[in-house]
């Protein structure tokens, strides 16, 4: 692909059009979660309020539409895969030094913890949907034999692998049943793989991961107070540099920043449950609203407030 600066999108034949039997469907009334997206005549964006449209959860799969005029996320990074598609629009983004431009019909895989942004390149709007893949999901399809795949290019024009991502994201209403989740997140590894630089490290020993996976369960169990190297070396066996070093090629991320992650998805969930800032930051282990809301920023590119007022808009 040739589209993946701001000065290469503009003119290219390159472009694969959206499965017009799969995600574009969703732009008819009615169709997608709450029947809420309203697009254009042409299927942009334009006719749209800004908003955010959220999925329910499924093994810690999140899924999202959303739809911006302009800026939509300051420069924030995830502990997760991002993994989307565009709909309508350009969507331009900063990521690992560069410019990028995505049309419709790419895929875009972002990996966990690089830093990036997001907004729509034209004044006619972006849509786009995305789902952010826990690394561990990866590290299960593999069965434990495999780290985490590279993905240099954060566009890529790939049929099958947007097909996936197709089956994936169609319905926002409903969690895909067990049986089609297997089987997309083993298909979605496998084109991860197929577009990787193959430098990936191997995941660890059993023995490392197992430790790995029993400090991530401690944390998600304790994510509403500070938990301490000490106590992470009890439950890992390894001192507190072997845990960060293997933690972090499991999973991607530093302990400490998936401690902050857990906290904050359990403060979009009370957040989307009518919760106040300021109880939401008490309730889920920051300092106060302040603190609360640095992190937030960080980890999703915009203020709670703002989050909040994107979710009721769509």
């Amino acid at each position: 692909m040739k589209n993946n600066s701001v000065e290469g999108y503009a003119g290219t034949n390159e472009i694969l059009a959206a499965d017009a039997a799969g995600l574009e469907r969703s732009c008819s009334p009615g169709a997608a979660a709450g029947g809420s997206i309203r697009c254009g005549p042409d299927g942009s964006a334009s006719g749209a309020p800004d908003g955010i449209v959220q999925a329910p959860s499924s093994r810690g799969i999140e899924r999202i539409e959303a739809r911006f005029h302009g800026l939509g996320f300051e420069p924030h990074r995830h502990d997760t895969y991002a993994i989307g598609m565009t709909l309508s629009g350009v969507q331009t983004f900063q990521y690992r030094g560069a410019a990028r431009a995505s049309l419709p019909g790419n895929v875009i895989v972002l990996h966990p913890d690089e830093v990036h942004d997001g907004a729509a390149g034209t004044d006619a709007g972006l849509r786009y949907r995305m789902l952010y893949l826990p690394p561990e999901r990866l590290i299960e399809a593999a069965g434990g034999a495999r780290g985490l795949p590279f993905v240099p290019d954060p566009i890529i024009a790939d049929v099958e692998f947007r097909q996936c991502l197709v089956e994936a994201l169609d319905d926002l209403e409903a969690e895909p049943q067990d049986l089609l989740l297997d089987d997309l997140i083993t298909r979605m590894a496998t084109s991860l793989w197929r577009h990787a630089d193959g430098k990936s490290g191997a995941p660890g020993t059993p023995r490392a991961q197992q430790a790995v996976l029993r400090c991530r369960d401690y944390l998600q169990a304790n994510a509403d107070r500070t938990v301490s190297s000490e106590e992470l070396e009890e439950v890992s066996g390894f001192d507190r540099y072997t845990n960060a070093r293997q933690f972090r090629k499991l999973l991607g991320t530093s302990p400490h920043r998936y401690l902050v992650m857990r906290r904050l998805d359990r403060a979009k969930i009370m957040l989307s449950e009518g919760g106040s800032l300021a109880g939401v930051a008490a309730d889920t282990g920051f300092a106060d609203q302040a603190h609360f809301t640095r992190h937030f920023k960080k980890a999703f590119g915009m203020t709670p407030g703002r989050w909040m007022a994107l979710r009721r808009s769509a």
